[in-house]
């Protein structure tokens, strides 16, 4: 894979990192242990809330920690494509199941991409 190729890539991935980071913290306070481990924060109706309230609160809650969760999945799979990129080792951009390269057009879509289209798709056959 080409230099111009990579960088267009790896800034593609940082402005989705900085991206989500700013997604997750509008609802979500960093991990002082672990700075990229987040957790959501309750959302607090107040003292004096009513049961109807208070399922709200709950159920608002319940989205949240589903956002995060994915939010961090997603922050997960962009950090490693960027450190696979930092150690200049030609192991970003090559398929995690079958070592070949994954499509340019893949990448382009996805920069964060583990997997080439075939392997993609077998996976999702299995577990379909």
């Amino acid at each position: 894979m080409d230099k111009k190729l990579i960088t267009e890539l790896k800034k593609k991935l940082e402005e989705e990192k900085e991206q989500l980071q700013k997604q997750l913290l509008t609802f979500a306070d960093r991990d002082k242990k672990d700075p990229n481990d987040y957790d959501a924060r309750y959302p607090d109706m107040g003292k004096y809330s009513s049961p109807d309230e208070n399922a709200y609160e709950v159920g608002s809650y319940e989205n949240l920690l589903a956002l995060e969760h994915v939010l961090e999945l997603r922050l997960q799979d962009v950090n490693s494509a960027l450190e696979k990129i930092n150690r200049h080792d030609n192991s970003y951009g090559k398929c995690e199941v079958c070592g070949k390269p994954i499509e340019i057009t893949r990448l382009r879509a996805n920069p964060a991409a583990k997997t080439c289209i075939k392997c993609s798709t077998k996976n999702k056959s299995k577990t379909g």
